[in-house]
């Protein structure tokens, strides 16, 4: 479409023009998905960001402050560590979160506090031990 609006004609006016005349040319028909409902909306609880959220989530985006986030990596890493195979691999996991949390806590990014300090390696991995011994 690179026709433009005419001076003097509503915007709304036109818009409606250029969407009754491409309708009418059958650029509308066939469209994927056409006559079903929107992937979404049919969800209960309805909530009215849902397409946002699910873009957000397609582009790999978070809807969490930083810290935020990083508080739930680190849960997320120490219940990794807690499962690993092999004492070096638990070593890896805590780490490479404790360079994280290291990092925020010299540059705090903007948001609520971190509220976590870097994990004890060794006590970590003496639980690890002490749960595949018991």
């Amino acid at each position: 479409m690179t026709e433009r609006k005419p001076p003097g004609v509503s915007f709304e006016t036109w818009v409606d023009r250029q969407i009754r005349e491409a309708e009418a040319r059958g650029e509308f028909a066939d469209l994927p998905g056409a006559g079903k409902p929107m992937p979404g909306v049919t969800d209960t609880p309805y909530d009215e960001l849902w397409w946002i959220k699910r873009k957000m989530a397609r582009e790999g985006l978070s809807v969490l402050p930083p810290t935020l986030a990083l508080r739930k990596e680190a849960e997320d890493a120490l219940a990794a560590a807690s499962v690993a195979p092999s004492e070096r691999v638990v070593r890896r996991i805590v780490e490479d979160i404790n360079v994280k949390i290291r990092e925020v806590m010299f540059k705090p990014p903007p948001g609520p506090p971190l509220g976590l300090k870097p994990y004890d390696v060794d006590e970590i991995v003496r639980e690890w031990r002490e749960r595949r011994t018991g």
